[in-house]
C-alpha cells in the first residue's frame, strides 16, 4: 500500500473513529443513568463496529460493495443495540428476541462461506433481509410496533444486497 493511499483514507479513518468516540461519550455528556457495564458493552459493540468496517472496506476496491459492508455491519450493531436496550419484539427480555442471533449468525457464517465475495454476499444478505422479514411477520402477534420495527431491519439487507449487487456486477 504506498503512502499516498494511505493518507487518503486517513480522514475517513479519523471521522469513523471520531463518531465512535463522540458516540461513546454522549450518555456520559447527557448524564445517561449507564453503570460502567454500560459503557463497556457499548464500547466493545462500537469498536466492533470499526473494526469490522475498517476490515470489510479493505477487501474490495469498489465503492458499492464497500457501502454495501458498510450497511450490513450497521445494521448488524443496530439489531444487537435495539435488541439489548429494549428488544426488537416486546421487551428486551422476550425470548423471541433471541431468534434474531440467527439472523446475526447467518450473516456471519454466510459471509464466511462465500468468503465475503460481493456475488456471494448479495446472497448472503438476501437471506438477511428474507429472515428478518419473516421474524417480522412471526412478532406480529406479540408485538405489531415492533414487528413493523423489525421489517424496516429487512429494508437495510436489502439495501445493502442491492449495493453488493452493484459492486458484483462492475
Amino acid at each position: 500500500m504506498s503512502h499516498s493511499s494511505t493518507l487518503r483514507r486517513l480522514p475517513w479513518r479519523l471521522l469513523g473513529w471520531g463518531t465512535i468516540a463522540v458516540l461513546l461519550s454522549l450518555p456520559a455528556i447527557f448524564r445517561f443513568p449507564w453503570t460502567a457495564s454500560d459503557f463497556v458493552i457499548m464500547g466493545i459493540l462500537l469498536g466492533s463496529v470499526g473494526l469490522g468496517i475498517e476490515f470489510l472496506v479493505r477487501q474490495s476496491g469498489s465503492m458499492f460493495v464497500r457501502l454495501g459492508a458498510i450497511v450490513a455491519v450497521l445494521t448488524a450493531f443496530l439489531t444487537i443495540w435495539v435488541n439489548l436496550a429494549v428488544g426488537m419484539i416486546g421487551s428486551e427480555d422476550n425470548p423471541y428476541n433471541l431468534l434474531f442471533i440467527g439472523l446475526l449468525a447467518l450473516v456471519m457464517i454466510g459471509g464466511i462461506w462465500v468468503r465475503l465475495r460481493p456475488e456471494g454476499m448479495v446472497r448472503v444478505t438476501l437471506a438477511a433481509a428474507a429472515l428478518q422479514a419473516a421474524l417480522a411477520v412471526g412478532g406480529v402477534g406479540q408485538d405489531q410496533r415492533g414487528a413493523i420495527f423489525s421489517g424496516v431491519f429487512a429494508l437495510f439487507w436489502l439495501f445493502s444486497a442491492a449495493l453488493f449487487r452493484a459492486g458484483a456486477s462492475r
